[in-house]
C-alpha cells in the first residue's frame, strides 16, 4: 500500500494535489469537486491535502477542513480494505438489521482492515436485511455471510 505522501506513479502529493485544485477553479464552488476528485484519487484528504487546496482557493484551512470534516463522503485517514454497510432502515430493521448490525460491528471493533457503517435504505427492502460489502449489494445477510464475503 502506498504512504499518504506519494501517488501511484511515486511523484509527491502535494503537486498532483495542487494540480487538481487548479484544474477546478474556472467551476463556481470547486472545494467540493476537488475533494471528491482527491478521495476518488488518493482514497482519502490528507491534512496536507486541505493546506493546498486552502491555498490554491484562497480559502483558509478551517473552511476547507469544515467541509472535510462535515460531509460523510470525505475521509481523512486511508480506507480500510473491506467496507460493509449494513441498512438500518425500517423494513431491514424489521427483519433483524439492528442485531446484524451489532454482531458485525463487535466482530470487526479491532479490525484495521474492515470498517462497518450503517446506511438507511438501499432499495433493497424485500430482501433484508440488506448491505454492500466492498461496494457489491448484498441481501438477506447474517453475521456469517457477512464474514464469509469479507474473507473472498
Amino acid at each position: 500500500m502506498e504512504d499518504s505522501l506519494t501517488t501511484t506513479a511515486g511523484t509527491p502529493r502535494a503537486p498532483r494535489v495542487r494540480a487538481i485544485a487548479e484544474q477546478h477553479l474556472d467551476l463556481r464552488g470547486p472545494l467540493l469537486p476537488i475533494l471528491h476528485e482527491v478521495v476518488a484519487e488518493f482514497g482519502h484528504v490528507d491534512r496536507s491535502d486541505v493546506e493546498t487546496i486552502a491555498d490554491v482557493l484562497n480559502l483558509s484551512v478551517a473552511e476547507v477542513h469544515g467541509v472535510v470534516s462535515f460531509y460523510t463522503d470525505f475521509r481523512t485517514e486511508p480506507p480500510a480494505a473491506h467496507h460493509v454497510a449494513l441498512c438500518r432502515g425500517e423494513a431491514c430493521q424489521a427483519v433483524g438489521a439492528q442485531a446484524l448490525f451489532e454482531e458485525v460491528t463487535a466482530q470487526h471493533r479491532d479490525s484495521s482492515t474492515v470498517e462497518v457503517h450503517e446506511v438507511f435504505c438501499l432499495g433493497n427492502c424485500a430482501l433484508g436485511p440488506s448491505g454492500t460489502i466492498d461496494g457489491r449489494l448484498r441481501g438477506r445477510l447474517n453475521a456469517e455471510s457477512v464474514s464469509t464475503a469479507v474473507a473472498r
